[in-house]
């Protein structure tokens, strides 16, 4: 039985891919995990993998198609088996797609992800030495940065020892050595993004190389040089100047005629992504306008003898402003993601926020009473967030919609509550979570939360650590304001911001009706909230929960 082979899924937002070029034809043989054909979605450019050995059966999906993901793009039948129908090309495109070039004609899509891909190659296996890889840390990453070697060459590395530490779209982690030895060679200098599973560097294997590292591979093909006496910039150097894209965005700017350099990239270094494009679209840039425009500054009558208008008068180019005095410094890896996932979020969700002030007198007594007994009791120091994650947990689970995601046109009502935490480092901001805090009790939270910060602050988070959570905490408080409006963490629904925990006069009430003013530990709480899915009731009923649960506190603290 044929196994059917689908355009895969490239991370949680990717919706659909193009494919740019097949690898294999029909009734080629096909090894298990051999690439099969190349994609490019709105995030990345890839090689797609082989699912099962055996014989490429039918091309379903020709070169230059962009289809949804889960959609069969082609067959494996078993070794022996009848090869299948001809090549895709003689296959009809679907009907809401454009018209799909012949299988073995070179779209400029393809050409495009191709150069990118044969520049990233994986170097062959050194002979006799270990070949150390960069590892694949998820299922949705293609690539990493390598941002800096802790070892040089002619160093002895110990297996399992950190050997360099790298910066994906979704992680920063230092990554051991597979083995011990000598490092011999270093393949790829910092700084530099290769796919995965490329040799980046080798231990053991003969003498050390102790020359400097190779320069990164270019993405594009070399710029030959002008011909004496041209004016003009010749077509490979415009090509190799073009702003980072998909063959899907490219593909939107053709058939609406706009030049991509005009459009701005919220993506990882620039990269211009479907959302770009459309909102340039949907911000009304008509580059059709510029004619009729250009004629309208001509003053009336300045006609030439045909009765076509005089070119207007070139204005002046104005004066370049001097750059302001200080350092220009690129952005790392991580804060490019981070600038990238914020504007993303914003652009995404109507964010709605709402403030509660709670009274954390109760608490704040509790903590003063048992933190050094419960240190000593349990190894861990007592601190504010257990109660407020466990707050947060208790109207979670009374307010489902608010651990809620958008799903398409539907609400995934998520069975788990798994509870991110900001945590705030030197170089970023990263969000570790703990999965399936509604089974936890006060000592393992508080344990949790106190491991997946220490971990987060020594680079040795796990990658499936950092993602799936359902609901996020940001603590800004420590640093002394009283309250924020933080952004959502995409697909999440909602994130609650902690605000500092002060001393205030407030009016009290006392059971006769008296009012009289005491000094109380007040913290003010914003949740954060996409008003797609969450009412503004259901935000304030939330809050009014997780508020009363902080101010009647009766749960046992182990």
């Amino acid at each position: 039985m044929p196994t059917e082979v689908v355009m895969p899924q490239m991370g949680e937002s990717i919706t659909e891919g193009t494919i740019t070029k097949w690898l294999k034809k029909p009734g080629d043989t096909v090894a298990r995990d051999e690439p099969l054909f190349e994609i490019s979605t709105d995030k990345v450019d890839a090689e797609i993998p082989s699912p099962a050995a055996g014989t490429l059966g039918e091309i379903k999906i020709a070169e230059g198609t962009t289809v949804q993901i889960n959609t069969v793009v082609c067959t494996i039948e078993e070794s022996g088996s009848a090869a299948a129908a001809g090549p895709a090309a003689a296959a009809p495109a679907k009907a809401e797609t454009a018209a799909a070039p012949a299988a073995d004609t070179a779209t400029p899509a393809a050409v495009d992800a191709a150069s990118t891909i044969e520049a990233a190659a994986p170097a062959p296996t050194s002979e006799g030495g270990t070949d150390i890889v960069m590892p694949q840390m998820g299922e949705s990453i293609t690539e990493g940065t390598i941002t800096k070697w802790l070892k040089k060459v002619g160093d002895t590395v110990a297996r399992d020892e950190p050997i360099f530490e790298i910066s994906t779209d979704k992680v920063d982690a230092e990554i051991p050595s597979p083995a011990a030895g000598i490092l011999t060679e270093i393949k790829v200098p910092e700084g530099s993004t290769v796919q995965i599973n490329t040799v980046v560097a080798v231990i053991g294997g003969g003498a050390a190389k102790a020359a400097a590292p190779a320069p990164a591979a270019p993405t594009s093909k070399a710029v030959p040089p002008a011909a004496p006496g041209s004016a003009t910039p010749t077509a490979s150097a415009e090509a190799g100047d073009r702003p980072k894209s998909s063959p899907l965005v490219r593909k939107i700017a053709k058939d609406n005629n706009v030049d991509l350099a005009q459009v701005s990239g919220s993506g990882s270094a620039g990269r211009i992504t479907k959302d770009d494009i459309l909102g340039h679209l949907e911000g009304g840039a008509k580059p059709a306008a510029a004619p009729a425009t250009a004629a309208a500054t001509i003053p009336a009558g300045m006609v030439s003898p045909t009765g076509t208008p005089t070119p207007a008068a070139t204005p002046a180019k104005p004066v370049a402003a001097s750059p302001q005095p200080g350092e220009l410094v690129p952005m790392t890896k991580m804060r490019s993601i981070i600038a990238s996932r914020m504007v993303e979020s914003k652009r995404t969700s109507p964010h709605v926020h709402t403030v509660f002030k709670v009274d954390m007198t109760r608490i704040v007594k509790l903590r003063e009473k048992e933190k050094a007994k419960y240190e000593q009791r349990n190894g861990v120091k007592l601190t504010y967030m257990p109660f407020v994650t466990r707050a947060a947990i208790h109207a979670l689970r009374k307010h489902p919609i608010v651990n809620g995601a958008i799903e398409g046109d539907a609400i995934r009502y998520n069975k788990n509550i798994n509870i991110g935490i900001a945590v705030a480092l030197d170089w970023g901001l990263i969000v570790p979570v703990i999965k399936q805090t509604e089974e936890r009790n006060f000592l393992g939270i508080a344990r949790a939360i106190v491991d997946v910060a220490e971990r987060a602050r020594g680079k040795k988070l796990a990658p499936d650590e950092i993602s799936g959570g359902t609901f996020t905490l940001t603590n800004a408080g420590i640093f002394g304001e009283q309250f924020g409006t933080p952004i959502i963490n995409q697909p999440q629904a909602a994130i609650l911001g902690i605000g500092g925990l002060n001393k205030e006069a407030e009016v009290l009430t006392d059971k006769d009706g008296n009012d009289v003013i005491a000094i109380r530990s007040i913290q003010r709480f914003t949740l954060g909230f996409d008003h797609r899915i969450v009412d503004g009731a259901d935000a304030g009923k939330f809050m009014s929960d997780f508020k009363a649960y902080l101010e009647n506190w009766s749960e046992d603290i182990g």
